[in-house]
């Protein structure tokens, strides 16, 4: 594409089509109100896995190196599933637990248990434990060692193939703005993927060095801030700049 006179490919969003830019502004309204939602729920699962509200490193820790002071069930109860039974479930639990998971506690004292407080998730939603079997619960009553490698591998090509796909659209759209330096205009394109394939990156590295969580904080925070940068300056010089 040949570079137009104001220093982007294209018209500058102050003047493209009104079709165009509400179809931008949906795009972009919608991509960001997702990564509101996207961190809310970051909130509410791995910054639960210590127990409290909020997200930290040793949140983070916990979820890719593991709390391997004890098993993978007493983790999640003391964490992100400390809301889904009472005090009292989750006591007899650990106890079962720390018992060494008895068979024949099963059927009369735990299954019951189980099935009013956490079988209506974990039977039916798939990549989770299937609470409804003895062999399914004792998957987590082993000692936690945070993500599987499994699991790594999928959630990251999910994020990697989806969130780049989501960005490149963005970066298309903000490379559009003008009296934007075209140094910081790179940089701020080439941020979100560089911070992504750190965050990932980081991931596996925490699941062997516990350390290596001050990345997946420095990612996460690096591609949401880039994202922020460009989409509010997409919106604001399609609405509110006059050239």
């Amino acid at each position: 594409m040949n570079q137009k006179p104001n220093g982007s490919w294209g018209p500058p969003l102050s003047k493209v089509d009104l079709s165009l830019k509400t179809l931008f502004s949906g795009y972009l309204i919608t991509i960001g109100l997702g990564l509101l939602m996207s961190f809310a729920q970051i909130l509410l699962t791995h910054g639960m896995a210590d127990g409290e509200y909020g997200l930290s490193v040793k949140d983070i820790v916990y979820s890719y190196y593991g709390n391997r002071e004890g098993s993978k069930l007493e983790a999640k109860l003391q964490g992100s599933m400390k809301l889904f039974a009472t005090e009292e479930v989750r006591a007899d639990l650990v106890e079962w637990v720390r018992a060494g998971s008895p068979r024949e506690k099963w059927d009369t004292e735990i299954a019951p248990k189980i099935n009013e407080n956490c079988v209506r998730c974990h039977s039916v939603v798939p990549g989770i434990p299937d609470y409804t079997t003895y062999e399914g619960m004792t998957s987590v009553t082993q000692i936690d060692e945070g993500a599987t490698v499994p699991t790594l591998a999928r959630v990251s090509h999910i994020h990697l193939f989806g969130i780049a796909f989501i960005f490149f659209f963005v970066c298309i759209i903000f490379s559009l703005t003008t009296g934007v330096k075209p140094g910081l205009k790179i940089a701020a394109i080439a941020a979100p993927y560089a911070f992504l394939v750190l965050d990932v990156f980081s991931w596996w590295a925490t699941k062997y060095v516990p350390q290596a969580a001050y990345l997946t904080m420095i990612g996460g925070f690096g591609y949401s801030s880039a994202s922020a940068f460009m989409i509010l300056t997409s919106l604001w010089q399609m609405w509110f700049k006059n050239e």
